[in-house]
């Protein structure tokens, strides 16, 4: 486990109703512990022989799942902002790109409205649209992963 999937965990669970999640993996074990309104505390331990993986205690509700890890060679686009999104220049307008297209920096991939400002959301990698993970006219979240692209 690296330092991105450690921040991705705390982030999760400041987002999540877990109050404590324990991880342990081969050579390293992870607990994290929200207290109300305050930063979650971690305590991460190198541990010498391999371990079961623990599962997830909950607080107030059952435990949802970990967000799924994104390939190496996959580029997740997200918002830069929040707002509306929209994946065509207009209602009678074709989307910017489709499942299968190939975008390259500075293609524009949506549109995002925000305070009735509209602002294209451009590419910052070569590649191919992969997948498309929200619907079109629909709020986004800041970070909110929008698009999986393979790598070129």
């Amino acid at each position: 486990m690296d330092t991105k999937e450690i921040q991705r965990l705390l982030d999760y669970i400041a987002k999540s109703p877990l109050a404590e999640v324990s991880i342990e993996t081969e050579g390293l074990k992870v607990s994290v512990k929200k207290h109300g309104e305050a930063a979650p505390s971690v305590q991460v331990v190198h541990t010498p022989a391999p371990a079961p993986v623990a599962a997830a205690a909950a607080a107030p509700a059952a435990p949802a799942a970990a967000p799924a890890p994104v390939a190496d060679n996959l580029y997740t686009v997200k918002s830069p902002m929040i707002g509306t999104i929209y994946l065509a220049p207009g209602p009678d307008k074709g989307n910017y790109v489709e499942v299968g297209s190939s975008i390259e920096p500075g293609k524009t991939v949506c549109m995002i409205e925000a305070m009735k400002l509209f602002n294209e959301i451009d590419a910052e990698v070569s590649g191919k649209i992969v997948k498309i993970l929200v619907d079109n006219a629909t709020p986004v979240e800041f970070d909110q992963p929008l698009f999986l692209v393979e790598k070129a």
